[in-house]
């Protein structure tokens, strides 16, 4: 016996609500690991940052003077004050500098690495300005500026997270970096394997500002 017009009608209906929330369940879900995985929302906002160039400063050298016994009268010639030495203020140096150019992104800026003067060494970026994106990191590598981009993470220092794809930041350098063979600065999506920009370091003998 056939089934009343109405009824097959009704099924149909309801066959397609039931797919069409199925669909826009699954394209929701897929948003959602596009917008996890992918994070292409990143690159709609920037990071800022201006970190104050680094300043290593020596303790004083010198001990508090001792206050006097109220009870002890003093000559003249004893109360004379000591003198005080000032603090031993390390000379930063550069050591290496180079301007980034693009890679996959826009990228521009100074990056300079600086001798503190106490032994410890840091990379400083300056006027930096790259495109946003997921899981940045700054790399000092062995390969040159113009290399493929897979070989940038062959042989490569890891710096840390990227503070900000805008601005003035600095990263401290392992003290047994070798500038000789680490002679590029990326900045490198790990996320997948892109260098967004490179610079290569090049002797420098300047004095820090």
């Amino acid at each position: 016996m056939d089934r009343p017009a109405a009824t097959t009608a009704s099924a149909t209906d309801t066959r397609r609500r039931r797919l069409a929330l199925l669909g826009g369940g699954l394209a929701l879900a897929l948003v959602a690991v596009v917008l996890l995985v992918f994070e292409p929302q990143t690159l709609f906002f920037d990071t800022t940052v201006d970190e104050d160039f680094p300043v290593v400063v020596q303790g004083a050298t010198t001990d508090a003077m001792d206050e006097p016994d109220p009870m002890t009268t003093a000559e003249p010639d004893d109360m004379a004050s000591e003198e005080l030495s000032e603090p031993s203020v390390p000379t930063p140096t550069a050591r290496a500098q180079g301007t980034f150019v693009d890679r996959s992104h826009p990228t521009r800026g100074v990056a300079t690495v600086f001798d503190l003067g106490d032994g410890t060494q840091v990379l400083r970026l300056e006027d930096f300005e790259t495109d946003n994106g997921p899981d940045l990191r700054v790399y000092l590598s062995s390969a040159p500026v113009d290399a493929d981009a897979g070989a940038f993470d062959d042989d490569a220092v890891d710096l840390g997270v990227l503070k900000g794809n805008i601005g003035n930041q600095n990263y401290d350098l392992p003290a047994d970096v070798d500038l000789s063979r680490y002679a590029t600065v990326v900045i490198w999506c790990d996320r997948f394997d892109v260098a967004f920009g490179a610079s290569a370091l090049r002797a420098s003998g300047l004095s820090a500002g």
